[in-house]
């Protein structure tokens, strides 16, 4: 089904619809143009089609109540009639596409002429081959046979080529694959709350099928297209669809349309499926997106990567926000989609965001400025110079030995230019030609895009065992430079496993579960009503799965504590619950983050009604004019009797670190009906019924791992929304704050009156003077979340600038998941809209498994930097013998076969073996590098450089005295096609053997002595060192004249394997010397502040970094291309919202996220402002930082 293309898939569903409509009372198509309405138009037209939504759902087959029968026979029919719920993928690329990709590399293409001139020219014997007065170069007589066999090298080159194309290749096909798989297990991930047979069950998203009832609730993704059909207060942000950021308010009478791919932001209700897949809302834009993207890279090879998928979204998108979907016609507004032109969509999208002009600008500057990550930056940077290195060492190569050549024939033995000797002269440039190739070949490190794509695919794979579900390849290395965490408090410090320990009911403050007998009959009723009935029904606490273990809590955790504590009390809540069915609830006024209760409003029998309600104590404590008394009866509370609670009841519990919950009701007269919807009148004048005290005990590993991040350099801030006492328990108990330190823990509302200025805008300046010493933010709202974050990422007060990563679960955290560096998102507890925005999913929710994050993402840089040390080395004496070889001796001592062959191991074996070191705790006990360290630092640097001199030396040593050392004929200077000559061979067996060693010396790049540590724990690096080992014997053995070796002694191999070996006793010898020492050696790869390129500079060099561009980020484009078809759907459309969130999705859609743009608007450098910060004074006097 996988590789159907969009259309197949709709049109096999159009002939199974028309061939079973009659089964059911509506068929696919009806169902699929009333999604369409909106508002009160669907209204009216299921009024006047179907009755109303009983009606529709007797037509389906399905009952509101009970939901569908759920037997196999009736679900395998819906899905064949309707379809599934499963919008097929994109089509992989082929292995040949990803061939032809690979052959795109310049130096493969330069080097792939050079081969073929090179073999067409053997084959090319002149008249005038056998004059003596051609060349004298050409010196020694050569034999017939040896002629022969001038196309061997051209062949060879060619081989090595094809090698390199399809590992390279295959590299990307793997992870192509590998991506796919992550997909697919994103997706299967998923589930969702069906009602089937009267039984609520969670199924996988794609099981859903029309006629299902499902259940919605607050932070759901909705997975299909539905008909609302009960519920209270459900508010469903639609911006992912229609680019409007307002919240729509649902209800069966005025707009019952829930469409898929929108986030239910609040309230709580049942829908009935009525569109999936392909057919649904979402499913439309999809196939949409398909056939646009397929035309886009038709009429546009060039385009860059992301800009087709974003146009060809943006013109489904536009031609779906202007209504043409309205006729139902898919393929008429498939051509549409097809015609709209990109630019044109460009021009459409500002008008839905917030910013108008200044949006389209950006969006036009982020075309050609791609957000690089921080690693990324670093690397094209080192890449481009590198290249441009290179290029000017192998034209030099080449002018020095054409110059030789012609100076030496023509000038020196003033040889005419001869008609029949040209060939014999181009074969002898094509051959300095191939040599100048080489040098190119050798000087740029193809292996560093592998590595970096092999490393996190290594990484990603492996996290999955550390339960981080990577979601964005680049947070993996972000994570390693995080200096800063945001972390929530329920769920991620703590086990969300709410408890009720203390309680205060009819004035006493009971410090354990009270006695059942102890408490008023009355007030007890009351209790276990307010309780049962004022909570979402899908909290439930079911018997536990194990002996012995914990019963399971299901839904809202604090709900589910106050409902253990109704079993505490040996009561139960289900009878009051059958009696009270959900949908005999009144009103109800779910929770949200402003009103922080919740209240639940039944009539009784009298035709009074009653209202339940609970929340926060302090909030729900100041609208409480009486509270219950010992003898159930209600007395006056007044606000001095209610500071006294607060002093003596509410902070002793919060400051051990309990929630305080208060539970409260009111009574209304059935006449006149009051009105619902002037809430602030409604919740007042409550009756308070007790406060309780909940508990939610840390988790047992998390204090060890803040201790490990604290050490690690990172520090942990908690933001909460609880109050300030508990939050300060918890962090006391955590490990974030210790008794006695100099930090500050704010309330939200402190908070902003601290970083906002006399007109309520916010200063960077004032947020600079908090953040330094803020542990613990608590009462915050999402919005003071996102400030907080972004406030850091922006602040240039420290000399390194902060890298923060955010968790978060609730639908709220959004805009700060996106705004971090690194967001994570709970696997367990999250939303699905958490999930959307996040990076990295904990799949165990666990504080710990971000310890582990940091390590795997310190490790990726750090396996970058090991390669990088390896690589470079390879390169600077490759280069070097090369260049000098040529210049004294007229020809490379390193052939361009054997300098491919070292390309090839050095660099795709040693990134692979390199790559996958298993990180250690150790990597834990350094500070983070921060964006602006340098990819290579003095240490390496001086490795580099240090190896590089000892190979240089004894490969000098080799080439000019080795036929003395070694008694056998000197190799230098040989004519052209003469048999390889031992002299060579052991030059480059010994080089190869050198390269080995040193790939040992590589694993440790901050200097420390004992390199073999932990070298069996890696089995792959062993296995690639010994397989190289074990292929060279075979090349220099029996590679004969392909790689232009002969055979060696025994003794001679032992000489080469011995100067191997003093690779690692040299090795010893440049740790000792201390780099502080050594202040001439420069750092490369640095991100400076500014880190793009003005438009000017970057037309002239655009050659140059493309290529490097595209060396590196070949790999990436595949991962990133996946990811983006996972998410383009709703960034497509967050682009048409406002402000943060437009970046957000101009950020996700870029294909890496980094903050390079943060780096460009620094107005100064970061000393002046760090000196002036710290010339205005930042600390508070220490009573204040105390009860702050």
């Amino acid at each position: 089904m996988g590789d159907m293309t969009n259309s197949d898939f709709y049109s096999k569903n159009q002939r199974n619809e028309s061939s079973h409509g009659g089964e059911f009372g509506c068929t696919m198509e009806e169902l699929r143009s009333l999604m369409e309405l909106r508002g009160t138009e669907a209204v009216v037209k299921i009024k006047e089609t179907y009755g109303d939504t009983e009606a529709i759902c007797r037509r389906l087959k399905t009952s509101p109540v009970e939901g569908l029968p759920g037997t196999a026979p009736d679900l395998e029919k819906r899905k064949q009639i309707f379809g599934q719920n499963f919008i097929p993928p994109k089509k992989p690329k082929t292995f040949l596409q990803l061939v032809w990709e690979a052959l795109q590399d310049v130096t493969l293409i330069i080097l792939e002429i050079a081969a073929i001139i090179s073999l067409g020219l053997s084959f090319y014997h002149p008249p005038g081959e056998g004059n003596e007065g051609c060349a004298t170069a050409q010196g020694g007589a050569e034999d017939e046979g040896e002629a022969e066999a001038g196309w061997i090298e051209g062949a060879a080159i060619l081989l090595s080529v094809i090698c390199v194309v399809l590992v390279t290749a295959f590299n990307d096909w793997s992870k192509e694959k590998q991506f796919r798989g992550l997909q697919s297990r994103i997706e299967q991930e998923q589930k969702f709350t069906v009602v089937r047979a009267g039984q609520v069950v969670q199924i996988p998203v794609a099981e859903i099928v029309v006629g299902d009832i499902a259940q919605v609730k607050y932070g759901d993704l909705l997975p299909a297209d539905g008909l609302f059909i009960q519920g209270n207060d459900l508010k469903i942000d639609e911006s992912s669809l229609t680019g409007e950021s307002d919240q729509v308010r649902k209800s069966v009478d005025k707009d019952p349309m829930l469409l898929s791919g929108t986030h239910v932001m609040e309230g709580s209700g049942r829908m009935l499926v009525t569109a999936v897949g392909v057919n649904s809302q979402t499913g439309i834009i999809f196939t949409l997106l398909g056939a646009g993207g397929e035309e886009e890279e038709k009429k546009d090879k060039k385009a860059a990567d992301g800009a087709a998928a974003s146009n060809a979204a943006d013109s489904a998108n536009a031609s779906l926000v202007n209504g043409k979907m309205q006729d139902g016609n898919v393929d008429a507004s498939q051509s549409k989609a097809k015609q709209q032109d990109g630019a044109a969509a460009m021009e459409m999208q500002p008008l839905k965001s917030a910013e108008g002009g200044d949006a389209d600008d950006r969006k036009k500057a982020s075309m050609h400025k791609k957000e690089k990550s921080v690693l990324q930056g670093k690397l094209t940077k080192l890449a481009v110079q590198i290249g441009k290195a290179g290029l000017v060492m192998s034209a030099i190569t080449v002018i020095i030995l054409v110059l030789y050549f012609t100076v030496d024939t023509f000038v020196v033995n003033k040889k005419p230019w001869l008609p029949e000797c040209t060939p014999v002269y181009v074969q002898y440039f094509v051959k300095f030609f191939i040599i100048g190739v080489t040098v190119l070949v050798v000087a740029v490190p193809e292996g560093l895009p592998l590595a970096v794509t092999i490393s996190l695919a290594y990484s990603v794979k492996k996290m999955m065992k550390d339960n981080n579900l990577v979601r964005h390849l680049d947070a993996c290395e972000t994570m390693g430079n995080a200096t800063a965490i945001c972390s929530d408090k329920t769920g991620t410090l703590t086990t969300n496993r709410m408890t009720v320990v203390q309680a205060y009911v009819g004035d006493v403050h009971y410090k354990e579960i009270p006695d059942p007998s102890s408490i008023n009959t009355k007030t007890m009723e009351l209790l276990i009503n307010a309780i049962a009935i004022n909570s979402a029904y899908t909290t439930k606490i079911l018997p536990p799965e194990k002996e012995g273990a914990l019963p399971r809590q299901v839904g809202n955790k604090t709900e589910c504590g106050l409902l253990g504590f109704v079993l505490d009390l040996k009561q139960d809540y289900e009878p009051v619950r059958s009696q009270m069915p959900e949908e005999k609830l009144y009103k109800v006024y779910t929770f949200n983050s402003v009103r922080k209760s919740m209240s639940t409003v039944i009539k009784l029998p009298d035709e009074s009604f009653r209202m339940y309600s609970k929340g926060a104590s302090e909030i729900v404590l100041k609208k409480c004019c009486k509270i219950l008394n010992g003898a159930g009866e209600p007395r006056v509370f007044r606000p001095r009797d209610r500071d006294e609670m607060v002093k003596k009841v509410i902070e002793p519990m919060a400051c051990d670190g309990l929630r305080t919950i208060c539970v409260a009701y009111r009574d209304f007269p059935s006449s006149p009906e009051p009105d619902w919807d002037n809430e602030n009148d409604i919740l007042n004048e409550l009756t308070c019924i007790c406060v309780v005290g909940i508990e939610d005990p840390v988790r047992p590993e998390v204090p060890e791992a803040i201790r490990k991040c604290q050490r690690a350099g990172i520090t942990v801030r908690m933001v909460t929304g609880d109050n300030i006492n508990t939050a300060r328990a918890i962090a006391i108990k955590c490990g974030i704050i210790h008794p006695g330190e100099d930090f500050l823990c704010l309330e939200g509302k402190e908070f902003n009156r601290r970083i906002r200025n006399e007109k309520g805008e916010i200063e960077q300046e004032r947020i600079d003077k908090i953040w330094p010493k803020l542990r613990v933010l608590a009462r915050s709202s999402p919005t003071d979340k996102h400030t907080l974050v972004k406030g850091i990422i922006d602040s240039t007060h420290t000399e390194q600038r902060q890298v923060v990563a955010v968790t978060g679960d609730g639908t709220n955290d959004g805009p700060a998941l996106k705004k971090a560096d690194v967001g994570f998102a709970m696997g367990i507890a999250g939303t699905d809209v958490a999930k959307e925005a996040s990076d990295i999913i904990l799949t165990d929710d666990n504080f710990s498994s971000i310890v582990k994050a940091v390590m795997w993402g310190r490790n990726v840089y750090d396996s970058i930097s090991k390669f990088l040390q390896f690589q470079l080395t390879v390169n600077v004496v490759a280069v070097i013998v090369a260049f000098t070889g040529a210049c004294i001796t007229q020809d490379s001592p390193l052939k361009a076969v054997q300098m491919l062959w070292v390309n090839l191991i050095m660099d795709t074996f040693a990134s692979l073996a390199l790559a996958t070191e298993p990180p250690t705790e150790t990597l834990l006990l350094r500070k983070p590098y921060g964006r602006n360290k340098p990819l290579i630092s003095r240490t390496m640097m001086k490795n580099i450089l240090g190896h590089a001199v000892y190979q240089l030396a004894l490969i000098f040593t080799l080439l000019f005295v080795g036929e003395k050392m070694f008694q056998i004929d000197s190799g230098r200077n040989a004519p052209l096609h003469s048999p390889p000559s031992e002299h060579y061979t052991i030059i480059f067996n010994t080089f190869v053997m050198m390269q080995l060693f040193n790939e040992i010396n590589a694993r440790k790049i901050h200097g420390e002595r004992n390199v073999f540590d932990g070298i069996f724990r890696n089995p792959i690096f062993c296995t690639i060192v010994l397989g190289t080992f074990a292929i060279q014997i075979v090349i220099v053995q029996f590679g004969g004249k392909p790689f232009s070796c002969s055979p060696l002694q025994l003794d001679q191999w032992m000489w080469c394997i011995f100067i191997g070996l003093g690779e690692l006793v040299w090795g010893q010898v440049i740790a000792t010397i201390p780099t502080s020492r050594l202040k001439f050696l420069k750092e490369a790869g640095r991100l400076t502040q500014k880190e793009e390129i003005p438009e000017e500079e970057l037309n002239e060099d655009v050659e140059e970094i493309d290529h490097a561009e595209r060396e590196l980020r070949r790999g990436q484009i595949l991962w990133f291309r996946g990811l983006n078809r996972i998410q383009t759907q709703i960034e497509v459309v967050n682009t048409f919202k406002s402000g943060a969130s437009f970046q957000g999705a101009l950020r996700r859609q870029s294909s890496v996220t980094s903050q390079s743009q943060d780096v460009a608007n620094l107005s100064s450098p970061s000393r002046v402002s760090l000196s002036n910060a710290l010339s205005s004074p930042t600390s508070l006097p220490p009573a204040a930082a105390g009860q702050g």
